[in-house]
């Protein structure tokens, strides 16, 4: 390990013991008699960050493998995989609260905070063709348009702020089966937001509840102009440079979040989960990775 890599693994190993400490022991009390195991939760989820942002290990075995070989002079108490995996798995609410931290005290100097960018991607356990097994209780069957896919999974949500000429910088994140429509995941988590401008595509396209938003929050959504079925040809021509500039402009200020999912697919393979074999599993893989990417995110 270079000397560089061990500053890494000490101040990861640092900010969650910092965090640990404050507030995420809470989300893994333990009742038994191995309450204060020997290898901690500290060392579990500073070797899951560090294989991954260091080592671009994704899976818990390959992990594992690492941590074994490269990593066991630091940790010495390292279990058997076994154990290895089902401390993992116990930690799901651990990961899920670690991410909104990361994202609060990460956040850069230079997000615009009153425009936000919205958008989903699938996590993908199968696909569409076969029989899902895997976390039934979360994930269902959907479509998506961008990659013209059926598939079995997750629907990752995420409303971030905009930052110039920068990828955005993540606000919240929701996961909701595949089938869920993005604008209703709005309407029930973001549309409490006041003073915001929100910049969307299609899917959000709902004149009404929108303006009641305005008047009510004074928040706005902005999205691609949709076309109205059934409209003359004439008044099509006529609205059609305007329609057609505004969505290219929303569009443009919108590409930036796209941009964000695929540099999470690529510092963390969050996409394809489909070696997943269990709910807590499901919530590992999407937070875990998030929680990774948000340790290598750079301001």
């Amino acid at each position: 390990m270079t000397d560089n890599q061990a500053f890494k693994l000490i101040d990861i190993y640092l900010t969650i013991s910092d965090l640990y400490d404050a507030e995420l022991k809470h989300y893994c009390q333990r009742f038994s008699n191995n309450n204060k195991p020997e290898f901690t939760d500290i060392e579990l989820i500073t070797i899951y960050i560090f294989s991954m942002t260091e080592e671009e290990r994704f899976s818990v075995l390959q992990i594992y493998k690492f941590a074994a070989k490269y990593l066991h002079s630091w940790f010495p108490n390292l279990p058997s995989y076994v154990a290895f995996n089902t401390r993992l798995n116990n930690l799901a609410a651990v990961f899920q609260r670690l991410t909104e931290l990361l994202v609060q005290f990460k956040q850069p100097a230079n997000c615009n905070l009153s425009f936000s960018l919205l958008d989903s991607m699938p996590i993908i356990t199968c696909s569409g063709r076969r029989k899902a097994k895997v976390a039934t209780e979360l994930a269902d069957k959907g479509f998506c348009s961008t990659k013209n896919l059926y598939y079995h999974g997750l629907k990752l949500h995420l409303l971030a702020f905009q930052r110039p000429d920068s990828i955005p910088f993540p606000e919240s994140f929701i996961i909701t089966p595949a089938s869920e429509n993005d604008l209703n995941v709005f309407k029930q988590y973001w549309s409490e937001i006041e003073n915001r401008t929100f910049w969307g595509d299609k899917i959000y396209h709902d004149k009404d509840f929108f303006d009641a938003l305005f008047m009510q929050k004074k928040s706005i959504m902005l999205t691609p102009i949709k076309g109205i079925k059934g409209q003359p040809e004439p008044i099509k021509q006529i609205d059609y440079a305007y329609n057609e500039l505004f969505s290219k402009a929303v569009s443009k200020i919108r590409q930036p979040i796209e941009a964000f999912f695929n540099w999470l697919i690529q510092k963390t393979d969050i996409q394809r989960a489909s070696k997943v074999r269990s709910q807590k599993g499901l919530i590992i893989h999407i937070f875990g990775r998030i929680t990774a990417a948000l340790f290598c995110f750079n301001s």
